[in-house]
């Protein structure tokens, strides 16, 4: 039997902004564009692997889940798992590998499971997704440095599988919506909302277009994550407007990118690749960076964290089996690339609207 998490999932975000709507009206311009969104990522025309990935989340087993945790480090959906229901479980979620920003854990005993008379060996081991990033080293570096997130609406831009997202809600955002382009990505999110359920109140939720494809100067959110995007926009001080477009007066942008040392005009432009990917434009050093923020119009700018990305944080595994950031460093020296630039640092930095 079939599940409908997907049209559930989408229902909600639906009424979330008829809802946001009502108060603010130019979320209007999100809910005219929001069915041809949901339809554009559905489309085996634009995706190829759509309909595959929309089965894979539509053949996930209803499990009876105990307890949602969004605030544990690998977020973890304890549930009753049996070993048929384990086998079924793993074959779809690797079906939408890989997977790059987590980690997650489904299934899990919990104390009363067996108070209650249920026999301890008739539950499987839990499913650990240990996914390529240890997105929540980065949540660890950020969270201290931020804004109180309860009762806000929070908008996390280039979002990725949603882990981020989900601890936003975990950290008490009243609404998160999650916004990237990517299909897969898109399903990841949707498998996870299947064993969520309603645990977060449907306050988390996914919007799969790219960031410029949203209303511009909405001004909807409290806070704007954009983390992990900088660099690959062709133009980042357009990237930048657009960030400072969807923030209300006064609202807090987060801002996490790859950075390089130097002063207040070093920039470098990488002339083909950077650490194997073709599509990283600018990496400004820190003060570059504060520069080009306020320029934007941004006002207390503050570099909250740098940190050079270990292989213990970016990995392959059992998950993402493609090539990982070891493969990408100098094998003898690791403090550059294979191309000869400074290994990949990344900077947070926090600024008001």
């Amino acid at each position: 039997m079939l599940n409908d998490t997907i049209t559930y999932a989408e229902r909600a975000l639906y009424l979330t902004l008829l809802e946001l709507a009502q108060q603010q009206p130019s979320a209007y311009e999100w809910l005219t564009r929001l069915p041809t969104w949901l339809n554009d990522i559905k489309d085996k025309a634009n995706y190829a692997h759509a309909p595959a990935y929309q089965a894979s989340v539509a053949r996930l087993p209803t499990l009876t889940v105990n307890n949602v945790d969004l605030n544990s480090d690998v977020l973890t959906i304890e549930a009753n798992l049996s070993e048929s229901q384990r086998k079924q479980t793993m074959a779809l979620l690797k079906q939408l590998m890989p997977w790059r920003k987590g980690p997650f854990q489904i299934g899990g005993q919990l104390e009363n499971q067996i108070d209650s008379g249920q026999n301890e060996d008739q539950q499987a081991a839990p499913i650990l997704i240990d996914t390529e990033w240890h997105s929540d080293w980065k949540w660890q570096r950020v969270t201290p440095h931020l804004g109180d997130l309860k009762g806000r609406r929070v908008l996390d831009v280039g979002g990725g599988s949603g882990y981020h997202g989900w601890r936003m809600a975990g950290a008490g955002a009243d609404t998160v919506i999650i916004i990237d382009p990517s299909c897969l990505f898109y399903h990841q999110f949707m498998a996870i909302r299947h064993f969520v359920g309603a645990a977060d109140s449907y306050r988390t939720h996914y919007i799969p277009v790219p960031f410029e494809a949203l209303p511009e100067h909405s001004q909807l959110f409290d806070t704007v994550f954009s983390m992990g995007v900088l660099y690959h926009r062709q133009s980042p001080f357009e990237h930048l407007q657009q960030l400072k477009g969807q923030l209300v007066k006064g609202g807090e942008l987060v801002l996490e990118t790859l950075v390089i040392e130097g002063d207040a005009n070093t920039v470098l432009v990488p002339h083909d690749r950077y650490a194997q990917m073709n599509n990283v434009y600018f990496l400004p050093s820190v003060a570059a960076l504060i520069g080009w923020l306020e320029k934007a119009g941004f006002s207390e700018v503050c570099c909250v964290d740098v940190a050079v990305t270990s292989t213990e944080e970016q990995r392959k595994t059992e998950w993402m089996t493609y090539h990982s950031l070891s493969d990408f460093l100098d094998p003898n020296d690791s403090s550059k690339t294979l191309e000869g630039y400074p290994a990949p640092m990344r900077a947070t930095l926090i600024a008001k609207r």
